[in-house]
């Protein structure tokens, strides 16, 4: 016939306190009342008809059958944290596959790759560049980059920072035949637009500019595309401040105006919540959070300050 075994709890119970042969003592390392301790003994014993332990001028004992089981199931308890301390181990290790679009991959993870990988060389990055990434968590993904609101059901998503709308241009349109020196010069440009035409609107409407037509210009299906033409003096985008920064710093791109459109949008880090402790997780999270921190500046007003 085969055995009922006892409770996990009861077991814990039973386990730490024959260890310091104290309930209260055992009630701290599981977080638990002394209550707690004692009514899982008392449910041990009972299940298994034999008593574990008793008291002898107010110390706490095992009796005969305790001290054998004890010495019993210590073992097994032992074996459960080193299997346990072993899958995390592994878990910290490997192959960590991050999906995202294939923008946010061009311009900004794949330059700063090289920082992660100095710190955990451990762990390989594989990129896995997707046009809709907002299903792409699936069971071959570990980590993904999703861009919107943050309400997606089943997942952690952390947003990364705050997002904003930015006028970018080439260096040479800065000083060339048509200087750009206020908003009303905008007129004198082409406007380059990002999936649609309706940022530049909301932007213009904004800072007040009339009697410019944001109806025309180039509309591009991907953000690199328009920053790329941006940066070959095609016209002026309005760029996702996350995705242009790497050609600012470069000198590639100039933004010839502090007002600043805030995103409603923005880039969320998506991981599923039973993996949020996983080694190879934890540390790309820690990362990239950490490393847009720096990065992210200073917003007041619909303007970029100096701080």
């Amino acid at each position: 016939m085969a055995v009922r075994l006892p409770p996990l709890n009861a077991l814990r119970a039973f386990e730490a306190s024959a260890r310091h042969l104290s309930f209260t003592r055992a009630a701290e390392e599981l977080f638990v009342t002394q209550a707690a301790i004692s009514h899982q003994i008392k449910s041990l014993e009972e299940h298994l008809g034999i008593k574990l332990f008793m008291r002898k001028n107010r110390a706490l004992l095992l009796s005969e059958e305790g001290q054998s089981y004890y010495l019993d199931i210590k073992d097994v308890f032992n074996l459960l944290h080193d299997a346990t301390e072993k899958l995390l181990a592994r878990g910290a290790k490997g192959a960590i596959t991050v999906s995202l679009q294939p923008s946010f991959a061009i311009q900004w993870l794949v330059p700063r790759l090289n920082d992660f990988n100095e710190l955990h060389s451990e762990i390989d990055v594989r990129i896995k560049a997707v046009d809709q990434p907002d299903n792409s968590l699936t069971e071959d993904v570990d980590i993904a980059i999703y861009y919107g609101r943050g309400r997606w059901p089943n997942v952690v998503a952390k947003q990364l920072h705050t997002e904003y709308l930015i006028p970018v241009c080439s260096p040479l349109l800065m000083t060339g035949k048509k200087p750009i020196h206020t908003v009303d010069d905008l007129k004198q440009h082409i406007l380059l637009h990002d999936t649609s035409r309706r940022d530049w609107k909301r932007w213009v409407k904004q800072v007040g500019l009339k009697g410019i037509n944001v109806n025309h210009g180039p509309i591009f299906s991907h953000s690199t595309m328009v920053l790329q033409a941006a940066i070959h003096g095609q016209g002026i985008a309005l760029a996702n401040s996350f995705l242009a920064q790497p050609d600012i710093d470069a000198g590639r791109l100039v933004s010839p105006f502090t007002d600043v459109l805030i995103s409603k949008d923005a880039h969320f880090l998506v991981y599923r919540e039973h993996q949020a402790e996983l080694g190879k997780i934890e540390a790309f999270n820690q990362w990239m959070m950490e490393t847009v921190a720096k990065e992210q500046n200073v917003i007041r007003d619909g303007h970029i300050t100096d701080e």
